[in-house]
Parts: structure tokens; sequence; C-alpha cells
């Protein structure tokens, strides 16, 4: 093993992280400007009100985005897992 293919391994892993986390991080970001501007406009300060539209939106994001982040996770260990003889070379 190489140290070029540790840091390509380790950049393909980061990558993935990001690449599902990124519908989560952008419903929980709307959410919250949503709960921000009418927080704003109504002028209600509850801390509390904040957190739980943004609990729902990831919850329902997730509910939805599922199958297809299992489907990424599981192609990535897949190819993990096969890619293995050509690790011990």
């Amino acid at each position: 093993m190489t140290p070029e293919f540790v840091v390509e391994f380790a950049k393909q892993a980061i990558t993935l992280t990001i690449y599902l986390s990124m519908p989560m991080l952008g419903l929980g970001l709307i959410a919250g400007l949503i709960v921000s501007v009418f927080q704003a406009v109504t002028q209600i300060q509850e801390m509390t009100l904040t957190f739980v539209p943004k609990i729902i939106a990831v919850f329902l994001g997730l509910l939805f985005a599922a199958p297809w982040m299992l489907e990424q996770l599981t192609s990535f260990t897949v190819h993990v897992f096969e890619s293995i003889p050509m690790y011990i070379r």
C-alpha cells in the first residue's frame, strides 16, 4: 500500500461522507432560514422554536433519502471489498 493509495482512499471516503450528508444539511439550513425569517417578522425569540422544524425536516429528508444513501454506502463498501486483492499487492 502506497501513501498515494491511502490518500486516494481517504479522499473517496470523505467525498462520499460529504455527498451523503449534503441533503440533510441542506434541509436543515432551509428549515433554519425559514424559521429565522419567521422569528424576525413576528419578533418571537423562542429558542426551542428553531430546533423542532429542523429536526422534522431532517427526519423527513432522511426518510425519503435513506434508500439512496444506503445504495451509495453499499456500493462503496462492495467496491472496497472487491478491491482488497489489489490492495495487498
